[in-house]
């Protein structure tokens, strides 16, 4: 039913029978090796038709759309707007969001299965394009349907940002120690306080913001959802960065920022939760963006031991370096093969997802890092060059072992998880 559904609103998908084919085999990373078809038919998430014609798409935009300016967004601090506009009409603005407001109706499968792809052409861009998506499933989830019908459709449509408001500056992984507060008077909150490394900050159109309505503690917060343009919001200077320079980086500021009751998701004191069930999805959407990076990190490694040579031999003649690849083609695919699996479990809502998401997260940033930066190794001298993309794969996923919460938050949640049993 979910996929009869979305086929059904699939005209932003259409141009996957005419044409997309053709173009996709041109213009897109190959998908010919085992680092591409190993993971793919095991019984419990191997992808079917539909599937692979979703990442058909996916890789195309990518090597069309994304990564011919993904130089000069990272080199210029560009947020292309336009083109994530473009991918919003192919329906990758609200991919695991309800029909009815616009969504695509796809499982959080489909949706690894995009952001890796993605993230082959610009891995910033889709690691905000990811927590958008966060974002917007969050109102779809537990808003009202006024709510879901206000917000939603512009949201997956791009024609709105949207950012996600948690972190604080003296609560980053003690996130239920957050200290912006919002007290009620008549039917607005008053918001005060200030949220740090705002994905989208100052350029989004929708910030859900996580703020204390009652007593200290997770119990306390809730959730609202604040538009640019109130009185009262404001932004700091945008933050220069390592990586992920094509989205940016600011804090957002509450001042007496007056905020209708009516924004409010779910009830309150329901806010802590609405952003752990948030993350859960994000820590795999995360993932995903680390394994399209890795992913075209390996294949970067494998041309260029091809075609560089040294004392008079390719590369690839050396033994070293072939185990090197072997290695990181073998970590990729496992990285791929444990996010997958976290995903079947967050969208069929089992008990092991949380642990799950956690362990992917953890173990698919971490091995992914390390491959983009193998393969920056092995590029020599030329791959620390600005001129070859290895080096934004590596400076794009370094934050990802940190944020969507640390990966030393991952250990404490997978080790949480054993204990209790």
């Amino acid at each position: 039913m979910l996929r009869d559904s979305c086929w059904r609103v699939g005209a932003r998908l259409c141009f996957l029978r005419a044409g997309v084919r053709a173009a996709a085999e041109s213009g897109r990373r190959a998908l010919v090796s085992c680092i591409d078809r190993a993971a793919l038919p095991t019984a419990s998430i191997g992808l079917n038709e539909e599937q692979k014609e979703f990442q058909k798409v996916a890789f195309n935009f990518a090597a069309r759309e994304m990564a011919p300016h993904t130089a000069e967004w990272d080199q210029k601090e560009l947020f292309p707007v336009d083109v994530m506009r473009k991918a919003a009409q192919l329906g990758f603005g609200g991919v695991y969001m309800r029909t009815d407001v616009g969504g695509s109706g796809l499982s959080r499968l489909d949706a690894s299965v995009i952001f890796e792809a993605l993230a082959t052409g610009c891995t910033s861009t889709t690691a905000y394009i990811s927590i958008h998506n966060m974002c917007a499933w969050m109102i779809d989830a537990f808003g009202s349907e006024e709510q879901r019908h206000r917000f939603c459709p512009p949201l997956c449509a791009m024609e709105k940002f949207a950012s996600y408001c948690l972190t604080e500056p003296g609560s980053g992984s003690d996130a239920a120690s957050l200290l912006t507060s919002a007290k009620r008077q008549g039917d607005h909150y008053v918001l005060n306080g200030t949220k740090a490394f705002i994905s989208g900050g100052g350029e989004a159109d929708t910030y859900v913001v996580m703020c204390r309505t009652g007593g200290p503690g997770p119990k306390g917060i809730s959730c609202v959802v604040v538009e640019k343009g109130a009185p009262g919001l404001s932004f700091g200077k945008k933050e220069k960065k390592m990586g992920w320079n094509s989205q940016p980086t600011r804090a957002v500021i509450f001042e007496d920022c007056a905020v209708p009751v009516a924004n409010r998701i779910g009830a309150e004191g329901q806010g802590f939760l609405i952003a752990m069930q948030g993350l859960n999805g994000g820590r795999v959407n995360i993932a995903s963006c680390s394994l399209g990076a890795a992913h075209a990190s390996v294949i970067l490694a494998r041309d260029h031991l091809k075609i560089r040579k040294q004392f008079g031999v390719p590369l690839a003649n050396n033994q070293y370096l072939q185990f090197k690849l072997a290695d990181m083609a073998t970590r990729l695919v496992a990285s791929r093969m444990m996010i997958r699996s976290a995903a079947v479990a967050l969208q069929e809502e089992r008990e092991d997802a949380v642990a799950l998401c956690s362990m992917a997260k953890l173990f698919a940033t971490d091995e992914c890092f390390a491959i983009c930066n193998q393969a920056l190794q092995m590029h020599g001298g030329y791959g620390y060059l600005k001129d070859y993309v290895v080096q934004q794969y590596v400076r794009d996923t370094r934050v990802h072992q940190i944020l969507e919460g640390s990966n030393e938050v991952m250990r404490m949640l997978v080790s949480r998880s054993l204990l209790q049993e």
